[in-house]
């Protein structure tokens, strides 16, 4: 199965809700990032992607390494997502819709049943988003 390597972010606001985008043309929500460039290492491919996605403004030193998780991708059938994901926060004002971006929300755990979610949301970041007591 090919593999995806992209940075993805777990971006929770300061009331513990968590940033989901959709990207245009597709139905599943997941957390903000993307694929490289050629020489990126993976914290300046979040801190690009989410300049390009949300307008939102991060510095490397503002993002906390949670590892490297590996899923189905949402939205290349047959092809797996190897994410290196890091936390960050941020408020609803400092975000908005740009790019490839369709949609955004900022959800609590209570809305994860009724949102078509990515594997590697649903299975890895939002569970380290909202650990279970």
């Amino acid at each position: 199965m090919p593999d995806i390597h992209v940075s993805a972010a777990i971006i929770t606001d300061r009331t513990g809700r968590v940033l989901v985008v959709r990207k245009q043309g597709t139905e599943r929500f997941m957390q903000p990032g993307g694929k490289p460039e050629p020489g990126e290492t993976a914290a300046q491919t979040l801190v690009r992607e989410l300049h390009e996605e949300l307008g939102l403004h991060v510095d490397e030193a503002d993002l906390r390494a949670l590892g490297v998780f590996v899923s189905a991708a949402a939205n290349e059938p047959g092809h797996r997502v190897v994410a290196t994901a890091f936390a960050m926060t941020a408020e609803p004002g400092d975000v908005q819709v740009q790019a490839e971006l369709a949609e955004l929300r900022w959800i609590t755990a209570g809305d994860v049943d009724g949102l078509p979610l990515a594997p590697l949301s649903e299975e890895h970041l939002l569970p380290i988003a909202w650990p279970r007591a």
